[in-house]
């Protein structure tokens, strides 16, 4: 399972310099509104300590992490919804992502323009909750349009469609303009409405991210609020690049900062997805996966191979805890610490898995 994060915000708050840090490309970043025009696509890979610690251990010929893929589009403004600016010509770009990072500006600089005229997060963060909604209403009320008409023939899947259509265009316009109101959980939906409904890519289906960007010098002020929201520097993210690896972990340190903007933002998306990794260890390569707290073994084979799923028969397990204790599978086995598991073992995080299946 792929991780996909939208970048989304006004115009100058710094979303793509936090998107060139983040992917170490070089996205235009200038000092004047739309200069992204064309969406800014980068594939990461998930930082996780655990993979060199067992690849070293299984002596592999090379790892594969997790890979984030973040998409950074053209900044929304008021009235994107009609037809101001630029940024909701590209808001299909992110209707298929996992998450919505919603970078929104808390620095000063009179040499960046700020379209509103100040700076004012709260104020900033309801201008972009509101175009989402507005345009989560555009595709439902088209969709309501086109799915009446079948309806009055006594078409079952229509009339169980205009239900759940209805249902949520009656919570959306009532939805209050917060990050957290986003996510499918907060709608109250039944899981039957939510998969009615799931081809429609809705934004607020998803769970928002704020990433605040402050000023380096006030990063230490911040405290952490909740999961949902992270602040950063992206400025100082960037030219933490041009640091090694070391210096840049003692900078951190020396300005009271424990993590990374990316480091943060990777760790928000999890939590907020409610995602987990397990990983597969040998010779020729220690690699990590994907899935879904409480997803079932058979199940996560089925991330490596759809045949691994179909034909699954047990599930060797090892948790990583155990793996690096003794030293490696020999020993875990020796001490009777891999266990077999069945179709309904719920695979933790941190567990190193391999599958038996029939063919």
């Amino acid at each position: 399972m792929s991780l996909k994060i939208g970048i989304v915000g006004l115009p100058n708050v710094g979303k793509s310099t936090l998107f060139n840090a983040l992917t170490k490309q070089n996205a235009d970043a200038s000092n004047y509104p739309f200069c992204t025009i064309s969406p800014n696509i980068g594939v990461v890979s998930l930082p996780d300590e655990r993979l060199e610690k067992l690849a070293k251990i299984s002596k592999s010929e090379k790892i594969i992490p997790t890979i984030i893929e973040f998409v950074d589009i053209a900044g929304l403004v008021k009235g994107a919804h009609k037809g101001e600016g630029l940024g909701n010509q590209f808001l299909s770009h992110i209707r298929e992502v996992n998450a919505i990072a919603h970078v929104v500006r808390a620095f000063e600089d009179e040499n960046v323009i700020h379209i509103e005229g100040s700076v004012e997060e709260k104020r900033d963060s309801e201008i972009i909750a509101l175009e989402l909604i507005m345009a989560d209403l555009k595709t439902i009320e088209q969709r309501m349009s086109a799915v009446k008409g079948k309806t009055k023939t006594g078409d079952k899947d229509a009339i169980k469609e205009l239900f759940a259509l209805e249902k949520i265009h009656a919570s959306l316009t009532a939805r209050p303009l917060t990050h957290e109101a986003f996510g499918k959980e907060f709608f109250g939906l039944a899981e039957e409405d939510l998969a009615v409904l799931a081809y429609l890519n809705l934004f607020t289906f998803k769970p928002m991210i704020i990433v605040r960007n402050a000023d380096e010098k006030a990063l230490s002020r911040f405290k952490a609020e909740n999961e949902s929201v992270i602040t950063l520097s992206a400025k100082l993210e960037n030219e933490l690049l041009e640091m090694p690896s070391d210096e840049a972990k003692e900078y951190l340190l020396s300005i009271e900062v424990k993590h990374t903007g990316l480091e943060q933002l990777i760790t928000s998306g999890y939590k907020a997805l409610n995602l987990i990794t397990f990983f597969t260890t040998g010779p020729k390569e220690t690699r990590a996966w994907t899935v879904q707290k409480g997803a079932k073994a058979p199940k996560s084979a089925g991330v490596i191979h759809t045949d691994f799923e179909k034909g699954f028969i047990k599930a060797e397990v090892i948790s990583y805890t155990d793996f690096i204790a003794c030293g490696d599978e020999a020993g875990t086995r020796e001490k009777g610490l891999l266990r077999l598991e069945g179709k309904n073992y719920e695979v933790q995080d941190g567990d190193i898995m391999h599958f038996r299946f029939s063919v």
